[in-house]
């Protein structure tokens, strides 16, 4: 690449809403349903896509794109092979941070806590839930190790589809489910002239609601 690529003048304003104290849930869980909701109604076709920030023993930090697949107030969940480089650091280091984008409402959404595997009649069942294509994807890859081509990744699902046609390629215990149990969330909506709305939630075990509410400069 020759010379600096230059996006300084790159932006636009946010103009699709405001937040105000009087208009959040107490319960950061009911209200991220109902963010979630609303991004959906907005128009974004992968509003469950949140990044997933990870980082190894020695505190060197990754992430990448995930999909949340339920929660409730235990925590949020994913499901992804455990032998993974997230599964790696998160075996390592069990903390991480998700951040939702919503570009159709100007809205971000950001959660951090402590993560735990979820167990495997958990992540049997959701992937039974899978499209028969995606479960045998899945059984063929040791995900983030190196393959040599394509055609080998493809010849792995193939060999599957031959030793179990009938679609009852078995789960790799490998592969299973995450939960983050959040100790924060906090809830930004894009306003004019870069003064935006945020709000933290924090745990308290001395408030009613069990989470105390503030809100923070832009």
């Amino acid at each position: 690449m020759e010379g600096e690529i230059d996006h300084r003048s790159t932006r636009r304003d946010f103009t699709h809403g405001e937040l105000h104290r009087r208009d959040l849930n107490s319960n950061p869980f009911q209200q991220l349903a109902t963010w979630l909701a609303a991004a959906t109604s907005a128009g974004n076709f992968d509003a469950t896509a949140m990044v997933l920030a990870t980082a190894d023993a020695s505190g060197r930090p990754d992430a990448r794109y995930v999909l949340l697949k339920h929660f409730d107030e235990a925590g949020l969940c994913w499901y992804t092979d455990q032998r993974s480089q997230k599964g790696q650091e998160l075996a390592a280091n069990p903390y991480a941070a998700l951040v939702f984008y919503w570009p159709e409402n100007d809205r971000q959404v950001r959660v951090n806590g402590a993560v735990e595997p979820l167990d495997d009649a958990a992540a049997e069942s959701y992937f039974q839930q899978r499209p028969s294509r995606s479960r045998y994807s899945a059984a063929a890859s040791i995900q983030s190790q190196v393959i040599a081509s394509r055609a080998d990744l493809e010849a792995r699902v193939v060999a599957l589809q031959q030793r179990y046609p009938d679609d009852n390629v078995p789960r790799n215990p490998a592969w299973g489910g995450y939960r983050l149990i959040p100790e924060r969330f906090e809830f930004w909506q894009g306003r004019r002239d870069r003064l935006h709305d945020r709000f933290v939630y924090r745990r308290s075990e001395n408030h009613p609601s069990g989470w105390t509410i503030e809100r923070l400069m832009p």
